[in-house]
Parts: C-alpha cells; sequence; structure tokens
C-alpha cells in the first residue's frame, strides 16, 4: 500500500516536472518487451532498488514480495533510448542562427536551455545522451552532468565532449581581418599542439575527444581534410591512454580516411564516403553516425517542404550513402545532431532511418543496445536484461511494426525512478 501511495504522489507532480528520488520496486507487465534485440510476446520485467532483476515469460516470474505492479495492455517496454550525436548547448537554427548563438547568448542562458533541452530529452524517452561538444559554451556540460548525477535537475545520463577540438583557422564563427571573435570549438596545431589539447579536454572532464577532421574551409568554402593523419593518431594515442576514444566529424572521403586510419571510433556525418571509405569502416570496426535529420532541418529552414514532391539534390545524395551504408555493412550508430532541430524530437533521425530503408527494429536496435555498445556502455544500459541499470520505456503499440510509435511516450524510468508517466 505504501508503494502505491508513494507511486501516486510521484505521479501526480509531473506537470510540474518533480519526480521521486528514490528508485522503486516495480513488476511491469506490457503486452511485449524488446529486449534491445529481439521483440517477446508476454514477457514481464521486475524492477527494484534501480536496477533490472528479472526478465522473462510472464509465467517464469512470481510477483515479488512488496512490489507495485504496473500494467501495460497493448504496450512495448523496451530499453531507454540513446541519443548517438546531440548538442544540449543548441537550440533550432531556425530560432536563432548558430553565430548569433555563440556570440551573442550568455553561458548562463545557454545553460537555463541546456537545463530544458537535457529535460525534454529525458522525457521523449531518451535516457543516455552522447554529447558532441558545448559550441562556445566552454565547459558548462561538465556542470549539467554532474547536476544530473546529483539529482538537482532531470535528464539523461550524459556522456560529453567538452570541447571539440579544430584546426586553426577552420571554424567558425568567421574572424574578419580587424577582429578575431570566440571560437565555437578549441582550436589545436601540429602534434604537440593536438596532444596538449587533448589532455586539456581529458582534464577539464571529458568522456571521450571529439575532432573536426574536415570542415568548410577550402579556396571556395568547400569542405576540405584540417588535420594529417599524424595529428589524429596523437589525438587517439593520447585519449586511449587514459580510455577515452576519439570520435571524428567527417564529410570528405579523404577526411573519414584520415581519421579512420588515425585510430577513430565513429565517424559523424559521412556524406562523402566512397566504397573503399565504407570497406575500411567495416575493417577497422568504425561505426557511423549519418545525422540524416540535421541536413532534413536544416533544408527546410531554407524552405524546402517535404510535402512539395520535389526532393533536394542534397536529400536525394544522403539517401544514397544511407543506402550504401547499409549495404556495405558499416556499423550504423542513432544520432540525428539534435540541437539543430528541437531537443525532444530525437525521434526523428530514427523515423528518417526507417523511411530511408532501413527496417524498424535495425533502427531500435541501433537506438539500443547498438549505441550502448559503440559508446562502451552495454554492460550498464542500452538492453532489458537482469543487472543492467533500470532504464525502461514504455510505448504505445509495437514499434517494430512502425518506429513512429516510440513518439508515443507512456512511462520513461531511469535507474528504478519514474519520470513520466
Amino acid at each position: 500500500m505504501i508503494n502505491k501511495i508513494l507511486l501516486s504522489i510521484c505521479l501526480s507532480v509531473i506537470y510540474s516536472f518533480i519526480y521521486c528520488q528514490s528508485p522503486g520496486n516495480f513488476l511491469i507487465k506490457p503486452e511485449r518487451v524488446f529486449d534491445g534485440e529481439e521483440m517477446h510476446a508476454g514477457w514481464w520485467v521486475w524492477v527494484d532498488s534501480g536496477i533490472i532483476k528479472a526478465v522473462g515469460p510472464s509465467g517464469k516470474i512470481n510477483i515479488p514480495k512488496g512490489a507495485t505492479v504496473l500494467d501495460f495492455p497493448g504496450k512495448t517496454l523496451m530499453p531507454g533510448m540513446i541519443e548517438g550525436h546531440g548538442h544540449l548547448f543548441l537550440h533550432p537554427y531556425n530560432e536563432t542562427p548558430w553565430d548569433d548563438q555563440v556570440l551573442k547568448e550568455s553561458r548562463a542562458e545557454r545553460t537555463a536551455r541546456a537545463v530544458n533541452h537535457a529535460r525534454g530529452t529525458l522525457l521523449a524517452g531518451f535516457t543516455t545522451l552522447r554529447d558532441l561538444g558545448t559550441e562556445g559554451a566552454m565547459y558548462d556540460d561538465v556542470g549539467l552532468k554532474q547536476a544530473i548525477e546529483k539529482g538537482v535537475i532531470p535528464g539523461p545520463r550524459l556522456l560529453i565532449a567538452t570541447r571539440a577540438i579544430v584546426a586553426t583557422g577552420t571554424y567558425g564563427p568567421a574572424n574578419t581581418p580587424d577582429l578575431v571573435l570566440p571560437k565555437g570549438a578549441a582550436e589545436a596545431d601540429g602534434v604537440e599542439g593536438m596532444a596538449k589539447e587533448v589532455r586539456m579536454q581529458i582534464g577539464m572532464g571529458a568522456d571521450f575527444i571529439k575532432i573536426y577532421a574536415d570542415y568548410r574551409w577550402g579556396v571556395n568554402k568547400e569542405a576540405r581534410p584540417t588535420f594529417t593523419e599524424d595529428e589524429i593518431k596523437m589525438a587517439v594515442d593520447v585519449a586511449g591512454s587514459s580510455g577515452r576514444p576519439v570520435v571524428a566529424h567527417a564529410a570528405t572521403a579523404e577526411g573519414m580516411r584520415r581519421a579512420i586510419m588515425g585510430g577513430v571510433r565513429t565517424i559523424e556525418h559521412g556524406d562523402g564516403a566512397s566504397p573503399e571509405i565504407y570497406r575500411l569502416m567495416k575493417e577497422k570496426g568504425v561505426a557511423l553516425f549519418p545525422t540524416l535529420a540535421a541536413g532534413d532541418a536544416i533544408l527546410q529552414y531554407r524552405g524546402w517542404n517535404p510535402a512539395s514532391g520535389k526532393e533536394p539534390q542534397r536529400i536525394t545524395e544522403k539517401k544514397e550513402s544511407f543506402r550504401k551504408a547499409m549495404e556495405s555493412g558499416v556499423i550504423i550508430g542513432m544520432g540525428g545532431d539534435v540541437g539543430v532541430y528541437a531537443h525532444g524530437d530525437n525521434a526523428r533521425e530514427m523515423i528518417l532511418m526507417q523511411d530511408y530503408g532501413m527496417p524498424a527494429i535495425s533502427v531500435l536496435r541501433s537506438a539500443t543496445s547498438l549505441n550502448a555498445s559503440i559508446l562502451g556502455v552495454k554492460d550498464k544500459v542500452g538492453s532489458v536484461r537482469s543487472g543492467l541499470w533500470a532504464d525502461i520505456i514504455i510505448v504505445d503499440g509495437d514499434p517494430s511494426k512502425d518506429v513512429r510509435q516510440v513518439k508515443k511516450i507512456v512511462m520513461v524510468m531511469k535507474g528504478g525512478v519514474i519520470f513520466k508517466q
């Protein structure tokens, strides 16, 4: 009875985003369970003290003593989803251009926005997020992560990059001849300069290192490689000494090649990949985060209406590169570059992955168990399995038939704490 009263009190104040901070003892009875790999009808899940205690067919799980029973007929239980490419310190570019966010919004405002973005992400069913750079907000993601871990604010579990690393003169905001502007990332040059900056990021709290292997700094503002292969290898060696991976923004074939040969863990975007690049990625076990939703959003901000039936060349090319990546057998993670578009709309990337040809069940794996494996947290989250943290969501219907169902969130639990129901 006490458990039921406590649950009722917790849920009654959700509208104000107050939540119960003590993990509960729950027996959850959905119609089906997606465990991170496959869908299972008639399974139940027992959660206690923030940990998944038992998972399996209903006939093999007894109602634990003192557990609150939660029935979800017609619903699917699945792992909390993992956003693989986000920027909590950015908000949609059609609201405020990137340059204005970096130059004109105070860091206090940007942090306040990030708090809202973290809450919206969690309530959308994404219980873990890899944040790929504060874009001018320095190391403020460290404090945001700590505030979430301490229970000061609700939000997903964060894996943070602090400041991304770029080659001098390549990243924005662009300088004028008479004015040097603050940058959206940390600048580093040469092998020793790269080593020093990587150590700085690690010392400030980075969970991994992000570099820009290419950027739009060509003579005609086209994307060109930035760091040499030796510079990238140094970043990987230094970060690897501390047990941290390096990930690379890369959109050109040569930028991707240097990053892959340098030893990075993931390629972000990867628009210009060739068959040879995909072969290298598969050979080296480098994962791709194609960020389909970012390009889709930017083109819509510029006036494209998908309902018009006229598809921009950039969308056609992105669909083709995504198809070739799938055919090549490259590991494909789920991460949409959220921040370019609205936080809480993270499933937009998953829907495009399905629309561009990936089966719904594969999209679900990318957003859960596969992302957990890529990000090195599969022993903690990403699956519904005994012994893992109780990061669980309930969605209406069956998302393995149409991934759009993941937008119909019924319940969000992180670490055995219910944040939304």
